[in-house]
């Protein structure tokens, strides 16, 4: 059974009348045990439920709905599965002091890669995991490889792993869907080893739909921690140079390029991003690879929509890797609006200059950094920079705090110009201020 944690108002559940606290024993009597099994009993279309109210009274209730809609329930969360490897590039393992406490606990859940798309390497997993996630076809499942050279890979994880192809055939065989990635760190899973890595994954296409490559994330508190660099330029260039060969081979021979690179690896080489056609279906979007492209892509059909809005100047704060990215847009924006708009970048002081991605900025950073400008009638802050259920940065410190003591209201985009544009027309209905 599961706890109702919270019910969504003109739900199916809030016209059944469900409470937070009834207990949802079972979906067409078949007991719910956790999220998964939840998720995998909304998919059918006509469902009897089964709850156990809070006095102890049992309810049947029956409804049809379509395949994709939900109820309407917040329903308890699993505590995550702990992770055993010890990744020479954990970033768990950099983190500094004084962070939310989640923060620093390694989960490795083949539960929340189904759900939330979360990468795994499978060397935790328990046969039991293996015979649930074929049975209940957990699909697609997301799977860091790293290499597929098993005692490079071993190296990598930090302890002796089971190999890597075996597990993969075992899932594609049973007809689960497989997104990969690599953390290329250089001199350990680059070049020879990348290329054997890249072939032995595509071999699987299309069951394995997709490889990221992605940089190493290094922060300046790697005590007692392997050495590890960051790609210098010029690698970074031999690195897409690298890749684009197997892109050029996989799209003849199987339609698909197959392989990506995160945005961030075209920046540091100072490379040209692709169109955005380029990413395909974006299946890897949420691990940095094509978000720049899609950027631009809505940057156009922004800036024929947006109208004059009745603000003076709005900040808009990022990351400094994007930083160039945003002002190209806001230069542009500031023509149709006649609004200011000061992009603030913020350097990554708490976890060190290294970490350049906007999703890793603290609270004490924005507050030592946008303290002393004129910040005008608002801040725009990436939600990217927050907890994904709460308005709280890494630090703890909620936007609400953030406000205060900046002395401006902060509102949350989405961190994309669609985004920026409802959150200046949020900033703008609000009438925060009053121009005379």
């Amino acid at each position: 059974m599961l706890r109702i944690e919270s019910v969504l108002p003109g739900s199916y559940a809030a016209e059944f009348g469900l409470d937070p606290g009834d207990q949802l024993l079972a979906i067409n009597r078949q007991e719910i045990g956790d999220l998964i099994d939840y998720h995998q009993a909304l998919k059918q279309e006509d469902l009897l439920l089964e709850v156990m109210r809070q006095d102890g009274e049992l309810w049947e209730l029956e409804l049809e709905k379509a395949p994709e809609e939900d109820l309407g329930l917040q329903l308890e969360h699993p505590q995550p599965l702990q992770c055993g490897n010890q990744c020479v590039f954990c970033f768990v393992h950099q983190l500094p002091k004084g962070m939310r406490r989640s923060l620093y606990i390694k989960d490795e859940d083949y539960r929340f890669s189904y759900l939330y798309g979360s990468y795994i390497t499978l060397s935790n997993l328990q046969e039991e995991d293996f015979q649930r996630i074929i049975a209940q076809q957990l699909s697609p499942l997301y799977i860091s490889v790293h290499a597929t050279d098993d005692e490079l890979r071993s190296r990598l994880l930090g302890c002796q792993s089971p190999p890597i192809l075996p597990l993969l055939k075992r899932l594609t065989d049973a007809g689960i869907e497989l997104h990969t990635q690599v953390v290329v760190c250089p001199e350990w899973n680059d070049g020879d080893a990348l290329d054997k890595t890249i072939s032995d994954l595509a071999a699987f296409y299309p069951q394995i739909a997709s490889l990221a490559v992605v940089p190493v994330g290094l922060t300046d508190h790697r005590n007692n921690l392997p050495q590890l660099r960051k790609l210098t330029s010029v690698e970074a260039g031999k690195l897409l140079f690298q890749i684009e060969q197997h892109q050029q081979k996989f799209l003849e021979e199987k339609g698909s390029r197959f392989v990506f690179v995160a945005d961030e690896i075209y920046l540091q080489a100072g490379a040209e991003i692709p169109e955005l056609s380029f990413y395909e279906d974006l299946s890897q979007i949420e691990n940095g690879v094509g978000l720049i492209a899609q950027f631009r892509q809505q940057e156009a059909e922004v800036l024929l929509e947006i109208e004059p809005l009745p603000l003076q100047k709005v900040t808009l704060v990022t990351g400094t890797s994007f930083a160039g990215e945003l002002r190209n847009f806001t230069e542009r924006l500031e023509i149709r609006t006649g609004l200011e708009l000061p992009v603030r970048v913020v350097e990554n002081r708490f976890f060190g200059n290294q970490v350049t991605v906007t999703g890793l900025l603290t609270g004490a950073d924005l507050l030592a950094q946008l303290g002393d400008y004129d910040l005008g009638d608002g801040v725009l802050l990436p939600e990217v920079m927050l907890k994904a259920d709460e308005p709280v940065l890494l630090d703890d410190l909620s936007i609400d705090e953030l406000g205060e003591k900046l002395g401006v209201p902060v509102i949350a985009v989405e961190s994309s110009p669609w985004g920026i544009l409802d959150g200046l027309e949020e900033l703008a209905s609000a009438g925060s201020v009053i121009h005379c």
